[in-house]
């Protein structure tokens, strides 16, 4: 029974702290991208070295691009990894977040609880929605960069992870159901 509990301790610590961290991601990217817009110069000396190699890389959570330098930067280009930079962060923050409060109401009551289900489903949304952002994104990209310019790729492990989360989400809402259904007989 204490390992249980240890558990239950360290998994809400790491995943409050991760949702934080997430989220203070996002906002650096943001805060990031508006500095990066008020002062051209800012990119120019952080992305000194991919300037001098011809290419510039970017990831994020599993959305890579590559875009050429030799003219300088492309602020078009720089706007999409932003804007990719802080929504993909936000959408895993929100993943963190719910799976912090299923543990927290799973803590004093029953795991079979309507508000877990629909928590549950919405982290296998948002893992989908990883990816999904990914390939729009990347679309986005190729059609103002243009398809000669820029490389990009999306892993797309979040959608099969996404996709065992909803299913899970079926086997819990069926839990609920068998509860309901032995306490209307007790």
């Amino acid at each position: 029974m204490k390992w249980n509990r240890w558990i239950i301790k360290a998994a809400k610590i790491i995943t409050k702290f991760t949702e934080l961290g997430y989220w203070m991601t996002a906002a650096l990217m943001l805060t990031a991208g508006i500095y990066s817009f008020a002062d051209r110069t800012f990119l120019a000396d952080a992305l000194a070295g991919s300037i001098r190699t011809g290419r510039l890389e970017l990831s994020v959570l599993g959305f890579e691009f590559s875009v050429p330098t030799a003219n300088g930067i492309d602020m078009r280009a720089m706007l999409l990894y932003f804007a990719a930079a802080v929504a993909l962060p936000s959408l895993m923050a929100m993943i963190f977040r719910n799976l912090y409060l299923i543990i927290m109401r799973s803590e004093s009551s029953t795991v079979f609880q309507a508000d877990n289900i629909r928590m549950l489903r919405e982290i296998g949304i948002f893992a989908i929605s990883i990816p999904l952002a990914g390939l729009a994104l990347s679309i986005v990209c190729r059609l103002i960069l243009g398809t000669d310019t820029v490389e990009t790729s999306v892993r797309l492990y979040g959608f099969s992870m996404g996709l065992v989360i909803l299913c899970l989400t079926q086997f819990f809402a069926r839990g609920v159901e068998l509860e309901q259904d032995v306490e209307g007989l007790v």
